[in-house]
């Protein structure tokens, strides 16, 4: 049985994916009415209309339901609300062996840690993993061919949660960067915005490009200061994840970019994307950890500026295209 904690758009979308191979899973959200409703529609109408829930899913509003008997465990609520629901499940005995993840972010403070960090804390013997890659909910939901990578330092367990994911239509790799993963995983959000800005300004495909190259270069230098493989930037949870949120308007991040670009306030565009968008905390907590390891990433210090700082979006992206001449690295 697999406990799938957070019942947003991309929880459900692993949950039905499970279940529609044949495991149980009990899919937990904190709102016990929402998941009322979830029950009685056998579907998330508000994230994903028309994914019918397999039979071996069971919502729950009941975290040690959820977790009893749990063989995995498997975290995918936003970012903010990581180490909340860690201390949620580190108060119910007994401590599971296994944890994992679907969450891309950091966990937020003074400074902001990997959520490998934060998992480490309060589950100091459990075997960690992490699921990342180009994934979009509703396209998982729907049966779409997908791939993903799980990451682990025990190849034992990641191995086990790729076997309970992969299917015909979901392929998941292995690897063992955990760090390197989770950097992918966040730092693509800030290029995202970034990316949409450009186009919402209708800077062209030349600019964007030009952005996901360079975006990539920056989050390879963070990744391996703090200890990623190379290799992991070139894969799915990298390169691949960056080039599908910076083009496809699925993507809440890129969103907000046009919206930005289009001059609405970014409180107004997010109200209207109506989910978390990843890609504002881990500006400011990308931002913070690369200047922390004196790694330079133009990109991530412009979005910045945009979002927390009030610069002008236009002004932005030209400042970033009228920057010196230097070797690519």
């Amino acid at each position: 049985m697999v406990a799938v904690l957070g019942a947003g758009a991309w929880g459900t979308a692993l949950a039905i994916l499970l279940g529609r191979h044949g495991h149980q899973v009990r899919l937990w959200g904190h709102l016990a009415d929402e998941i009322k409703r979830l029950r009685r529609a056998r579907e998330n109408p508000v994230y994903l209309p028309g994914a019918a829930f397999p039979d071996t899913l069971a919502p729950t509003a009941d975290l040690g339901a959820a977790l009893a008997g749990a063989d995995e465990i498997l975290i995918v609520v936003p970012s903010h609300a990581f180490e909340a629901v860690l201390a949620q499940v580190a108060a119910i005995e007994p401590r599971p062996p296994r944890l994992a993840w679907a969450t891309k972010g950091l966990a937020p403070g003074d400074p902001p840690r990997l959520l490998s960090e934060a998992a480490r804390a309060l589950f100091p013997e459990a075997s960690l993993a992490v699921v990342s890659g180009p994934t979009f909910a509703m396209e998982v939901a729907r049966g779409l061919p997908t791939a993903v990578t799980v990451a682990s330092p025990d190849a034992g367990h990641a191995a086990w949660l790729a076997g309970l994911l992969h299917g015909d239509s979901f392929r998941a790799y292995t690897g063992q960067d955990l760090i390197g993963v989770q950097i992918g995983g966040a730092a693509k959000n800030v290029m995202a915005i970034a990316a949409g800005i450009s186009d919402g300004l209708g800077f062209g495909a030349n600019a964007r490009a030009a952005l996901i190259t360079r975006g990539l270069a920056e989050i390879t230098r963070l990744g391996l200061a703090l200890g990623g493989r190379a290799e992991t930037f070139m894969g799915l949870a990298g390169l691949g994840d960056l080039v599908l949120t910076c083009t496809d308007d699925q993507s809440r991040n890129r969103r907000l970019g046009l919206a930005l670009a289009r001059g609405e306030a970014m409180e107004e565009a997010r109200r209207q994307i109506g989910q978390a968008v990843e890609g504002i905390a881990a500006a400011r907590d990308i931002r913070r950890l690369a200047r922390d390891e004196g790694v330079e990433m133009p990109i991530t210090e412009t979005v910045h500026q945009v979002l927390f700082e009030g610069l002008d979006p236009a002004a932005a992206v030209r400042a970033l295209l009228a920057r010196d001449p230097r070797a690519e690295d």
